[in-house]
């Protein structure tokens, strides 16, 4: 038998009822220290945008946040997107990371029973609640120190030193500062300047992630003869 990892959010319950069920297969550099500042302050709303960016999504996010944390979990994003189908998408966590897919169906039925009574959203939706998945956003403070030392993408609103994307491996934080590693060394950037960060799926993250559910007795190894990573579409063994 072969275990298998996707690099996707694998937990998916619709507002229909129907389960849409998971895939069938299932230390930093050292350098100079630099500081970035922009002569124009943002609001501090700008720290809630990684969580509920758009004003509908703060909406839904203040209908739901309480309902979610009632049930001893964590709201992590929350983006209503609309295309060929309108989706309201809500990743979740447990304080440890972790979830179950009964979890996110208990918090799917929660979360529709409220939405059907406030009703914030005017169009036909489905809803999907999942996990953050492995190359997770980073939407908390806390995310980035929990990712220390790990690959990351960040972006930012406004133009810091003629530039708007950084990569680099994370360094924690500092007061009201995300540190990252980046060529010219640790610099760091206001967290209220962030317009996006997750993290970059590479093998040590899904290694570390795959320890941790090994750890935390959700897989167990010697059930499967062969380990392979299966990385948008192409498969890594």
């Amino acid at each position: 038998m072969r275990l298998a990892i996707r690099a996707i959010r694998p937990y998916i319950l619709r507002n229909s009822g129907i389960w849409l069920p998971p895939p069938d297969t299932t230390e930093i550099t050292n350098g100079p220290r630099a500081r970035f500042f922009v002569p124009n302050d943002k609001s501090e709303t700008m720290m809630n945008d990684l969580i509920a960016k758009a004003a509908i999504d703060r909406r839904i996010a203040e209908i739901i946040t309480p309902v979610v944390e009632d049930m001893g979990f964590e709201v992590v994003r929350v983006r209503l997107m609309s295309g060929k189908e309108t989706i309201l998408q809500v990743m979740v966590q447990r304080p440890d990371g972790q979830i179950e897919v009964d979890e996110c169906g208990q918090i799917s039925t929660a979360l529709s029973a409220t939405l059907d009574v406030e009703d914030p959203i005017l169009d036909v939706y489905n809803l999907e609640v999942s996990s953050p998945g492995i190359d997770r956003p980073l939407t908390r403070m806390k995310d980035f120190d929990q990712w220390e030392g790990f690959e990351a993408k960040i972006e930012t609103d406004e133009l810091i030193d003629g530039r708007r994307r950084f990569k680099g491996a994370l360094a924690g934080t500092e007061g009201d500062e995300v540190l990252i590693t980046i060529t010219e060394g640790t610099i760091g950037l206001k967290f209220e300047w962030l317009s996006d960060a997750k993290l970059v799926l590479t093998d040590e993250l899904i290694r570390d992630v795959l320890r941790g559910r090994k750890d935390a007795g959700q897989i167990d190894e010697t059930q499967f003869d062969e380990i392979e990573t299966i990385i948008d579409g192409e498969e890594n063994t």
